[in-house]
């Protein structure tokens, strides 16, 4: 009889430490579930980073062709470096497609972790900070342009692009976290300052906008002055309040209305037939509909009279 109970006894402790033990597993904030690595949210993670490394080693060697070659202006860009330029663009896209497809996998298998987190961030640096802004650097500044002190003023905007991606980065781990108190108003619809891939998205629509007027024997040397200011705009919207949409709601069981359906159709279809052009106007757009959107709600709220209804 004392041997029964014992044995329940012992039964129970075990049955007690097994719940103890997967409570501790399944706690985000434990070291055994902060570290684990689920394959496939983390294999698109690698995936990320791979493309961001082909894209650095891109430029580097559309680098080396050009100064083979001797290239004083980059209206004079060689078709070798034409065309490592081009992939370094499509890398880019294809790391920005890996980007949204590990967040997204690992929210539909409930397979969020802290280390899936910081991998993220850490391949997103290289990929949409170091990526585009040797992409600048090498493109747009390793040529003189014939104009005194642009080289060092725009090396200093790469840079100024790099530092604020990885603030951005940073930002966003922070202000995402769970452990955090929120306000009852604050929304997670919206990102907070503009995501680090659509701002390496619209430099790299933009460099591929020049490569097209380099293939065709255009002038770069004035559309050159672009790259610069346009670089510190997105690098300060990277670290501002501004808010952006996320796009994190739509899955495969949202629904829509045919008409908008049938005008992203064909949204999708011009921008494939004219991608030169309509990468950047998209990424511009999103860039833009940010702007007003917040210019509008400031101007909302100031002439909102004092303690009147939110």
């Amino acid at each position: 009889m004392n041997f029964s109970r014992r044995k329940s006894d012992d039964a129970r402790s075990s049955a007690a430490d097994s719940e103890a033990d997967l409570a501790r597993r399944e706690d985000p904030y434990h070291v055994t579930q902060a570290s684990r690595i689920y394959i496939l949210p983390n294999l698109m993670t690698a995936g990320n980073l791979c493309c961001g490394f082909v894209a650095i080693t891109l430029c580097i060697n559309a680098n080396y062709d050009m100064r083979s070659a001797a290239v004083k202006v980059a209206s004079d860009l060689t078709p070798e470096a034409i065309a490592h330029f081009k992939w370094a663009v499509w890398m880019i896209f294809a790391a920005a497609g890996f980007d949204a497809l590990d967040g997204r996998l690992a929210r539909m298998g409930g397979r969020e972790s802290l280390f899936g987190a910081e991998f993220d961030s850490l391949a997103d640096v290289v990929s949409f900070g170091i990526a585009p802004a040797l992409m600048v650097f090498f493109l747009i500044l390793s040529p003189t342009q014939g104009y005194p002190g642009f080289r060092e003023v725009g090396a200093f905007l790469s840079f100024f692009y790099l530092l604020c991606a990885a603030i951005r980065l940073a930002r966003f781990n922070v202000i995402t976290n769970p452990l955090l108190h929120r306000d009852a108003k604050d929304s997670s619809k919206d990102f907070v300052g503009l995501p680090v891939p659509a701002a390496a998205g619209t430099v790299a629509a933009l460099v591929l906008a020049l490569l097209h007027l380099a293939k065709n024997n255009r002038d770069l040397q004035h559309w050159a002055l672009i790259l610069p200011p346009l670089l510190a705009l997105i690098a300060v919207l990277m670290i501002s309040t501004v808010r952006y949409p996320s796009g994190k709601q739509v899955d495969l069981q949202t629904r829509t209305k045919p008409t908008t359906f049938v005008v992203l159709v064909l949204i999708v279809g011009l921008v494939i037939l004219f991608k030169e052009v309509g990468f950047l106007g998209c990424a511009l757009g999103y860039i833009f509909f940010g702007l007003i959107r917040h210019w509008r709600r400031w101007r909302v709220a100031r002439a909102r009279p004092a303690g009147g209804p939110v």
